[in-house]
């Protein structure tokens, strides 16, 4: 994941605040605006501080359930530096191989040095749209990446398994981008194809997923935050959309279930033109061709101290933590493929 992106989140939520009030906030000097915060919490997390919070939906979701310990596997499997070629490629073997197993049949978008992983699921109705479900399996050179992003590589091979035969209205297609720390090349050479983009309705982007911290101070916020923050503890997952696509974030608030970690949306304004730090994540191409689009996250080095270190491995994950997070991404899944 790219440096400052979940700072630059939170710092638009002042604008988002005077555009949706007519109130302009004086920023801190030390930080930009912040959007709007929302949060959706089960009655027994942490008491919210802000008025925009909300209880988790009591409503159950007929969602598939996650099997832990397969998601922990393709962690434990993906447990190498994947930057080189070699790397990438072992990489590669490994994804097309499993979806292979459960009946898909993954497609290769080759681009510059590097090589995107398409998978697609044809919905029962052709004209309801397609859902994509995305991350990036590239790492940094030092980083065997197992939160960044081996994380959300798991969480797509899981919702391959349990997606494989089970059959929705909306079309399903996983994508594992490459180079995305590179600069966003494998998403952008994505929606550079516009047969990529036919159909497509709502997308969800994986960029860390599986980090928390429980001690008071160990979530970091900017300086001068025009709202307070829910928590200064890192226990709540982070749902990133642009303001012109609010059902997909309200998939998220719903998807938050009694027992699974908190959800925190961010509707960003203006698709993140007023701060381009916003765009570092593989959202952003989606954005600029106009479809919702949304980043899950655990917000990255605001929390977590191995981001892109060589201690980002399995052991440092906060298993309970990831597997609550996959289980809301795969009710989200659910209600956007219905």
């Amino acid at each position: 994941m790219r440096k400052w992106i979940f700072l630059a989140f939170l710092a638009l939520a002042a604008i988002a605040l005077a555009v949706s009030t007519g109130v302009f906030l004086q920023p801190h000097p030390q930080s930009d605006s912040k959007t709007q915060v929302e949060t959706t919490a089960p009655k027994t997390e942490i008491p919210s501080q802000s008025d925009n919070a909300a209880v988790a939906s009591e409503k159950p979701i007929n969602a598939p359930q996650i099997d832990p310990q397969k998601l922990l596997g393709h962690i434990q499997a993906l447990n190498f530096r994947r930057y080189t070629t070699a790397e990438r490629d072992r990489t590669r073997q490994y994804l097309t191989k499993s979806l292979k197993t459960w009946g898909w049949k993954p497609k290769l978008q080759r681009f510059g040095k590097g090589v995107n992983v398409i998978a697609t699921r044809k919905g029962t109705n052709p004209e309801a749209g397609t859902v994509l479900v995305a991350a990036h399996y590239d790492t940094v050179f030092v980083s065997p990446g197992a939160d960044d992003n081996g994380s959300g590589v798991a969480v797509i091979l899981e919702a391959a398994r349990l997606f494989a035969s089970h059959p929705t209205p909306r079309t399903l297609q996983l994508v594992f981008f490459d180079e995305e720390e590179l600069g966003l090349r494998g998403s952008l050479a994505f929606t550079a194809n516009k047969a990529n983009l036919k159909q497509l309705q709502d997308v969800i982007v994986m960029d860390m997923v599986g980090y928390a911290c429980y001690t008071a101070g160990c979530q970091k916020y900017p300086e001068g935050l025009p709202v307070t923050p829910p928590t200064d503890k890192g226990d709540f997952l982070a749902v990133v959309g642009d303001a012109e696509h609010l059902p997909l974030l309200e998939a998220f608030k719903k998807s938050a279930q009694p027992g699974l970690p908190s959800v925190l949306t961010l509707p960003v304004p203006f698709k993140g033109a007023l701060t381009p730090d916003v765009l570092r994540s593989d959202h952003a191409p989606f954005w600029y061709h106009g479809i919702g689009a949304v980043l899950v996250s655990d917000t990255a080095n605001l929390r977590t101290p191995h981001y892109h270190r060589p201690t980002d491995t399995p052991a440092t994950l906060d298993h309970p933590f990831f597997q609550g997070s996959a289980q809301i991404i795969i009710n989200a899944i659910t209600l956007l493929l219905t």
